[in-house]
Order: C-alpha cells, then sequence, then structure tokens
C-alpha cells in the first residue's frame, strides 16, 4: 500500500515562506494528478494546488500568485512552495496523489501537516 510522508510544516511569520514535500512510499507505480488541500478549524477542505501527470497546475484563488506546485516524478514527490504568507493561510495541509496500480487509479492521502502562520 502506498503511503504519503508530510513534511515541511511549522510556524512562520507573516511574509515568510515555508516549502511542503509530500513523499511516496513507494515509486514503481505510475503517478497521476497529485494535490494540495487544506482545512481551518470551522471551515470547509479548500483547494490548494493541483499538478497533473503532465505538469499542468491549477491554483485556489486565495493563494494564485503566491504558492507554487511542482513535482519529482523521479522521487514520487510533490511540493508546494508557499510565499507571502498571511495568517489566514493557517490550516492543517493534507497532499493527495492518484496512483495507477494494477490498471486501477487510487487515490492516497497524507495524515496532514499543520502550517501556522503568526508573529
Amino acid at each position: 500500500q502506498v503511503q504519503l510522508v508530510e513534511s515541511g510544516g511549522g510556524l512562520v511569520q507573516p511574509g515568510g515562506s515555508l516549502t511542503l514535500s509530500c513523499a511516496a512510499s513507494k515509486s514503481r507505480f505510475s503517478f497521476g494528478t497529485a494535490g494540495w488541500y487544506r482545512q481551518a478549524p470551522g471551515n470547509q477542505r479548500d483547494l490548494v494546488a493541483t499538478i497533473t501527470s503532465g505538469g499542468s497546475t491549477t491554483y485556489g484563488d486565495s493563494v494564485k500568485g503566491r504558492f507554487t506546485i511542482s513535482r519529482d516524478t523521479a522521487k514520487s514527490t510533490v511540493y508546494l512552495q508557499m510565499n507571502s504568507l498571511d495568517p489566514e493561510d493557517t490550516a492543517v495541509y493534507r497532499c493527495n496523489q492518484d496512483v495507477l496500480i494494477n490498471a486501477v487509479l487510487r487515490s492516497y492521502w497524507g495524515q496532514g501537516t499543520q502550517v501556522t502562520v503568526s508573529s
């Protein structure tokens, strides 16, 4: 079973930068769309960014121009570079990767990592 390991979360001051990583435990399978989502207390889970196997990206309106999603296919790792962070970005961030296993597309999620933006 594929497991996603997230890293890079923590505390950062407003205006600062932070980079999240999401590495899959196995790399021999074909990976499809990957993405980052976030949820703050009392809010719905929102899309942050997605990236397809071909490199096409989409972003949530609140992060456009500030966040960048990328991936390293050889390492089965997806990244989220976050710049100009604002307290409103504080949330639990979860990564997702779609994996093709035996011709079946399965979706895997990380456990979530806390990002706190505060002075």
